[in-house]
């Protein structure tokens, strides 16, 4: 037996080798074929694997591929596996200028889809797989949400920290956002002396800008271009969240309070949770921002540029949408839209990203019948959208058909579609799962998803490197630095002067003004 095995054929080992090694070059050829067309990123980190030096080369690489590629007699599924690969390389996240592949896609006129992609059938067959005219329009409102965040002054030592660091005309110029076609026409600020943690307070380092308000969002609307787009006249209200947020939750307190005065009383009054309501609700004759509500504040300025664009004989939209935190108040916005404006009748919609539960059944049943439409775009790994009662509601609402009509337990409300951020070839395995309650990663794993059963989309265009703005979830060999969104020098500027570093003064008109919560005469849009 083992002269057998001495004497087998020299020619026959050499003909199994070049087999393996026509197999791997066929393999690599069909791949080349198939995608130089439209990945030329993943293309370029892949250059070394086509041009072998040496025959020790060779042999090394078809180890390599077949312990990646799993390369076999099904060329197929060989290909399927290695086009779930990250595409990109620290070399793709090079300035290029012109050459680089843009971050976004084309957008198409959707003037004749506008309704079913603003949810009036709720979204049915739009979202496996998700359509791309839905993706860029889900998009587009959350990166309306992630601008208030991007604005926001967060420094504790600064005189206005709880403020945008930009006024209202220039915020979307300064953050990138014309190419959108929306004007910011009112900021809205929210109380912050209600039972929040000591984050959501104002700077108490001396004077401040305000001691009572922080700034939460703001109401646009589109222009006359993006109108003709979209079919419509959209007026947008966009919501932030919060800094920390599983913290926040877990400290809020869990009682309800009454929230719809007109409604139903007795067992099926309408009720949401406390903290939400009182942020939403909160005024003080005593403050500077805050003698309206963040809710009066919002519905005069929606019910101001509804009739106006209703008595040009425009067709008028309200899109609502808010991330965490934003998510509760959004949907208690949209509660008050729909209820007290009927000529948003069946054109009120709300999109939220990694929202909570907000009330109890009567409040889910009243959105229901008001004709609220909401999209609920959630990360399977966050948390947030699970509270409050992460196990109690859960089981309550599985045990039996009784239990699940308590008026008394959290309910959701709306369409969820649900995304699955390991879905994400760029993201780390091990990353702390509260960052996937992030804004930024929710936009990211949004661009790649297609359908349930699909991968990452490898032709999604939205800048991977927007992930690490508030985050350390990328793969290291991108080299992105982490948590790299800040404020250059933090906050100071050297004094070419003296060779000081000091704080810059604020521009006159970037200054919060208690005028900004008034009316707003609406120019061209």
């Amino acid at each position: 037996m083992e002269n057998a095995l001495v004497k087998t054929p020299l020619r026959k080992l050499r003909r199994r080798r070049i087999k393996r090694v026509w197999r791997l070059k066929l393999a690599w050829k069909s791949i080349k074929i198939r995608v130089k067309s439209h990945l030329p990123g993943f293309l370029s980190t892949k250059k070394h694997l086509f041009h072998v030096k040496s025959r020790k080369e060779e042999q090394d690489l078809s180890q390599v591929a077949r312990r990646i590629c799993k390369i076999s007699n099904d060329s197929t599924k060989s290909l399927a596996f290695l086009l779930q690969l990250p595409k990109y390389s620290a070399d793709d996240f090079l300035d290029r200028g012109d050459l680089m592949t843009p971050a976004t896609s084309p957008r198409e006129n959707i003037s004749k889809m506008w309704r079913e992609l603003h949810g009036s059938n709720n979204w049915e067959n739009l979202l496996d797989p998700l359509h791309p005219w839905l993706r860029r329009e889900v998009t587009k409102y959350g990166e309306f949400v992630e601008s208030v965040y991007d604005s926001l002054d967060f420094d504790p030592l600064s005189e206005f920290c709880g403020s945008s660091r930009y006024n209202r005309n220039k915020l979307f110029e300064e953050l990138g956002l014309t190419k959108h076609g929306y004007k910011v026409t009112k900021y809205i600020y929210a109380m912050s002396h209600v039972d929040v943690p000591q984050w959501f307070l104002s700077s108490a380092m001396g004077e401040t800008w305000s001691k009572d308000s922080n700034w939460m969002g703001f109401v646009a609307v589109s222009g006359d271009r993006e109108s003709l787009r979209i079919g419509r006249r959209d007026i947008v209200v966009a919501w932030r969240g919060t800094v920390t947020p599983t913290e926040w939750f877990m400290d809020l307190r869990t009682s309800k309070e009454p929230f719809d005065c007109k409604g139903e009383h007795g067992k099926n009054v309408v009720k949401v949770q406390s903290g939400f309501f009182s942020i939403y609700k909160s005024k003080s004759k005593l403050t500077r921002y805050n003698k309206e509500s963040a809710s009066e504040q919002t519905m005069e300025e929606v019910k101001r540029l509804v009739n106006f664009f209703k008595d040009r004989g425009e067709e008028v939209s309200l899109t609502i949408t808010g991330h965490s935190l934003g998510g509760a108040l959004a949907l208690m916005n949209a509660y008050e839209a729909a209820r007290d404006v009927p000529a948003l009748s069946g054109n009120v919609s709300v999109i939220s990203f990694g929202a909570p539960r907000v009330g109890n059944l009567a409040f889910k049943e009243r959105l229901n019948s008001l004709g609220v439409k909401v999209l609920r775009v959630v990360n399977k790994q966050d948390i947030v959208p699970k509270l409050p009662g992460i196990v109690f509601n859960k089981v309550l609402n599985k045990l039996n058909p009784i239990t699940s009509r308590l008026n008394w337990v959290y309910r959701h409300v709306g369409t969820q579609l649900k995304l699955d951020v390991f879905s994400s070839p760029y993201v780390k395995r091990d990353s702390d799962l509260g960052r996937a309650h992030n804004l930024e990663v929710y936009l990211h794993v949004l661009d790649g998803f297609h359908c349930k059963k699909s991968g990452f989309r490898v032709n999604a265009r939205r800048d991977v490197a927007s992930v690490n703005k508030s985050t350390d979830m990328l793969l290291d060999h991108l080299r992105i630095p982490e948590f790299w969104y800040q404020v250059a020098h933090k906050g100071l500027i050297l004094n070419k002067q003296t060779g000081r570093w000091v704080k810059p003064v604020r521009a006159p008109e970037d200054i919060p003004s208690p005028l900004s919560t008034g009316p707003k005469p609406i120019y061209n849009l």
